[in-house]
């Protein structure tokens, strides 16, 4: 290339940095917080303020710290703490109020922390852009590069202040720094490659999947290398992994500033790394404990991991319209069939047959960029927690630069394939920009568009409960109007903040604290979240007080994520779930006489229900009403028993412990 097509190349790969970042931060100037954000902002302010590693463990520190170094110098009022609360509940609870009080609707520290975790979309790109050209040459480079900016799964999360952006940046800087430390071992390699890792480490547990990656690249070089060479290249890359794994734990320490204990000195954690890992397999938790005793890793990262695999062991899954009460193998490949851009798809099908037919044959390097996607699809494909298209964002980073090989590969052999390559990479960013700046709601347009993702999906990949702005904007244009939102974030996030003055409706989260009571029927217009209307976090969609909606159109949709629908509408199971709640929240009072009258309207409303049989029982526990208690609670256990079998199991052992305690004096 000659020096002035170098100057351009460089003009061209630098203007796509800066549409990449101009695209996020438009999109997320007009989105609301999004269900985790506050619990990372709050958590790495604190971490910065308070060196306090407790609050949101289930996350490494990385994202968090980088995100809030615009606010360090903002004199910010924050909550008290609260001694002998679960962490999780700690975090979000006091981050929503944290939150709320130093920002408010008006979002100006949501932005600027925002703006500083795009740093880590654009490093996502810039690691994409040098591995494909460093692999494939300075073509492919800007083909990824292009890919990766316009893709709409990578800008629905750039600027969001969460975890998938930055651990799929370190995946993709981690392998390349590892390419060229195996091609040519330097020490300077082997320190960026450690950093890389460590980096990696530092943003989301599921970092540790670089492990198993390394050890299949080694293998790779090792088979390829000639007969006589194999020893030797066997013991340097060995060696050079096992200084990688040191190094990089080294660099997790530093950021829980190499102290073992989640919270600082004087202030207790919630739970214990043996306590947290008891319900883990016998084996996997004498592991965790084992290494929590030596202090090999921060009691923080350690909790965290625990909480991936417990949260992973019965988490719900909603799938082409129907929920499960576990993970699904195949929920992954129909995500991506769903979530992907056709053009990439159609260019993955290329790079496939090019790769197959000899045609792209550059095998160390199309080894590099398929090995960790395909190992990584695999161990999402096993995990139980389906819940967004978000987490096999570091898999769309290495599919882009093998598609980008492919199409950099077959334009260079004659004109015709250059046209098909051409017009596939312009079909990705034309489908991208037509859901602008609508992208977390995107799907394809051969699985319906936006306007059909939430009968076939749920969770990040379409309501992340993002849209208050816009429901706002709705409330403005009808400020007479009486409303009712079911809100997908709610406790977490307070719609009353930005201004919403409709009334709450209940949810599966609204449980911590309800909402209130709500009449049997109302008039006037319900607004629901699409992870609400879909029911997504209930074990079975029988639980789903909002499925009677599924079968209604509504009047509008708002940003294809929050449904509303107007006129006099009967709503006896959502009136029955929040009386239910209501008299749970009354019983964490202490105030068990109101609970069981609250629990009875409930049961009057809605008989037939597995949760207000279930708060009634409570309720007559409470009172010292045995014989009521027991009837209840037998009650709910055959309504249980008419739920899957994966969702039987969320309720009738506890159901049956209780009626268990009745007799000894336990419940």
């Amino acid at each position: 290339m000659t020096n002035h097509g170098q100057k351009y190349f460089w003009l061209t790969a630098v203007a796509l940095l800066v549409i990449q970042a101009t695209l996020a931060l438009t999109m997320v100037h007009r989105e609301s917080l999004t269900f985790d954000e506050g619990d990372h902002m709050f958590a790495g302010y604190m971490m910065w303020k308070a060196s306090d590693y407790g609050l949101n463990p289930e996350h490494p520190p990385l994202a968090k710290l980088l995100a809030t170094v615009p606010i360090l110098s903002d004199h910010l009022w924050v909550p008290p703490p609260m001694p002998g609360q679960f962490f999780k509940a700690e975090a979000y609870l006091n981050g929503r109020d944290w939150l709320g009080r130093n920002d408010g609707d008006r979002q100006h520290l949501v932005f600027e922390m925002r703006a500083s975790a795009e740093l880590l979309a654009l490093g996502l790109c810039l690691f994409v852009f040098l591995a494909a050209r460093d692999w494939f040459g300075d073509t492919a480079g800007l083909i990824a590069l292009a890919l990766a900016v316009f893709d709409p799964n990578v800008l629905a999360h750039s600027a969001l202040v969460t975890t998938d952006i930055g651990v799929s940046c370190f995946f993709v800087a981690a392998i390349w720094t590892f390419y060229r430390f195996a091609a040519r071992p330097t020490l300077i390699r082997l320190l960026l490659v450690s950093l890389a890792t460590g980096l990696l480490l530092s943003t989301k547990h599921s970092g540790i999947l670089i492990g198993p990656m390394f050890v299949s690249l080694i293998a790779w070089e090792v088979l390829k290398a000639p007969r006589a060479e194999r020893k030797r290249v066997a013991l340097r890359l060995t060696g050079g992994f096992f200084a990688i794994v040191v190094l990089s734990v080294f660099v997790l320490w530093a950021f829980y500033g190499f102290r073992y204990s989640a919270r600082p000195a004087g202030m207790a954690f919630s739970t214990s790394v043996a306590g947290y890992a008891q319900p883990l397999p016998h084996f996997e938790s004498a592991v965790v404990v084992a290494v929590g005793h030596l202090h090999l890793l921060p009691e923080s990262y350690l909790v965290g991991l625990v909480d991936v695999k417990l949260m992973s062991i019965a988490y719900p899954t909603f799938l082409l319209g129907k929920v499960y009460p576990h993970g699904l193998w195949y929920y992954f490949p129909l995500v991506i069939l769903i979530k992907t851009t056709l053009g990439l798809l159609l260019l993955i099908v290329l790079a496939t047959f090019a790769t197959a037919t000899g045609k792209l044959t550059r095998n160390r390097e199309l080894f590099y960029s398929l090995a960790p996607p395909v190992l990584y699809l695999a161990v999402a494909m096993m995990s139980g927690m389906n819940i967004g298209a978000r987490h096999l964002l570091p898999m769309y980073a290495f599919v882009i630069t093998f598609a980008a090989a492919a199409a950099a590969t077959l334009a260079g052999i004659n004109r015709r394939w250059a046209i098909i390559c051409s017009a596939l990479i312009v079909a990705h960013v034309v489908s991208s920009l037509l859901v602008f700046p609508n992208e977390i709601a995107y799907a394809n347009e051969a699985s319906g568009g936006p306007r059909n993702l939430h009968n076939l999906l749920s969770d990040a990949s379409v309501d992340w409960a993002q849209q208050l702005l816009q429901v706002k904007q709705w409330q403005d244009r009808h400020p007479d109007q009486e409303c009712w939102f079911a809100y997908f974030a709610r406790p977490v996030i307070d719609p009353g903040v930005y201004g919403i003055r409709c009334h709450a409706l209940p949810t599966f989260d609204t449980q911590w604290g309800g909402v209130g009571l709500v009449p049997p029927s109302v008039t006037g217009t319900v607004l629901i979240s699409a992870g609400d209307l879909s029911g997504c976090e209930w074990p079975s969609g029988q639980l789903n007080p909002y499925r009677s909606f599924q079968s209604l159109h509504p009047d509008l949709a708002i940003d294809d994520s929050v449904f509303v629908y107007q006129g006099t509408l009967a709503i006896p199971e959502i009136s029955a779930l929040a009386s239910a709640q209501q008299s749970q929240a009354l019983l964490a009072k202490g105030q068990s006489g109101p609970a069981l009258a609250v629990a009875r309207e409930a049961v009057v409303t809605s008989p037939d229900n597995l949760i207000t049989q279930t708060a009634l029982g409570d309720a007559a526990a409470a009172t010292g009403d045995k014989q009521m208690a027991k009837t209840a609670w037998q009650a709910a256990i055959l309504i249980a028993q008419r739920l899957e079998p994966g969702a039987q199991a969320s309720y009738i052992p506890d159901l049956e412990s209780k009626i268990k305690g009745l007799s000894t004096g336990k419940e």
